[in-house]
């Protein structure tokens, strides 16, 4: 379960809530330019373009749950079971492991536009990093700031979506989701009117146009919500005021601990959520025990290296006494 968005004010920004039952080892990982990138099937990449992300480090290796690269274009994988079919792709394609997609497509594109034509020619295939480590069903959401697209492996190929509103969530498929906002068409931010034409009618509360938003945390709801308060954010264009409006969308569609209960019997929670200035490259997050926002940069002296960058999380809740 996931929720992953974009927003664009005076700079693009990008930002995901990773919702698990258990943790992953994940750290803020810089991807320097020099560290050699390697693949399954494909040649080494000796230099690329810098990523930053949140990522599990195996044997050395970087594995992205979402990044963004030093052009500005993000990548975000989100769970996608039962629909998830590998492998995918045209036969002769460019042979690519899932866990592989976000470096190689942040290491060697700049915008939507280039990934597209790359995944175009690609052939996601059924090769976990390690035996003990299988292939995670996913889809991924793609976005420069400009245009966003979600990639989905389906059994009948690798679909292409073009993502007019900025958000992806998890099950169904992503054209569910766009007919599905049809459902919703009357909500508003502003205060509803009557259209009833015959008993004088009156809102008796703020916020009434929104009556019909779903709250439940499936991930149709989720992507309703999110879209909605997306569709109508409204904030100040400096970084402070872009960034708390990030955390504030990702906040409504969050998952607090008791809320969702897994077949396992555990609680699915939001592990994190973090927001990414596509621009500058810093990453901002919080975790589920301390709310109070880290940013980790990635200034060129980090971006022109040849070792990982890893930044531990902080975890343990942040409070400010003041007096």
């Amino acid at each position: 379960m996931c929720t992953s968005l974009t927003l664009t004010t005076a700079d693009p920004y990008f930002g995901r809530n990773l919702d698990l039952e258990y943790h992953f080892g994940q750290q803020v990982v810089i991807t320097p330019r020099n560290f050699p990138l390697t693949f399954k099937k494909m040649p080494t990449l000796e230099r690329h373009h810098a990523i930053i992300g949140m990522a599990t480090v195996a044997a050395g290796y970087p594995l992205y749950a979402e990044g963004v690269n030093e052009k500005g274009l993000y990548l975000a994988g989100l769970n996608f079971p039962g629909n998830a079919s590998y492998p995918c792709g045209p036969a002769d394609g460019t042979p690519a492991a899932p866990y592989e997609l976000i470096p190689w497509l942040l290491g060697t594109c700049a915008c939507v536009e280039d990934a597209a034509e790359q995944l175009r020619r690609t052939r996601l295939l059924e090769e976990p990093f390690l035996p003990s480590m299988p292939s995670a069903p996913l889809h991924w959401h793609l976005a420069d700031g400009k245009r966003a697209m979600v990639i989905e492996p389906m059994a009948d190929g690798l679909r292409l979506f073009e993502d007019p509103v900025g958000v992806l969530t998890n099950n169904p498929t992503f054209d569910y989701h766009l007919t599905n906002l049809n459902q919703y068409l009357g909500l508003s931010a502003a205060q509803p009117e009557n259209r009833f034409g015959g008993p004088e009618l009156r809102t008796f509360g703020q916020g009434m146009g929104g009556l019909g938003l779903p709250g439940d945390w499936s991930p149709a709801s989720r992507y309703i919500r999110a879209a909605f308060l997306k569709c109508n954010s409204a904030c100040e264009p400096d970084e402070a005021s872009s960034v708390g409006q990030v955390f504030h969308i990702l906040d409504a569609v969050a998952m607090p601990r008791g809320a969702v209960r897994t077949p396992e019997g555990k609680w699915d929670i939001t592990d994190y959520s973090c927001c990414i200035n596509g621009r500058t490259g810093t990453y901002y997050y919080k975790t589920y025990d301390n709310s109070q926002l880290t940013a980790v940069p990635m200034d060129e002296e980090k971006r022109e290296g040849r070792e990982l960058i890893c930044r531990p999380l902080i975890t343990a809740q942040q409070i400010r006494v003041d007096g």
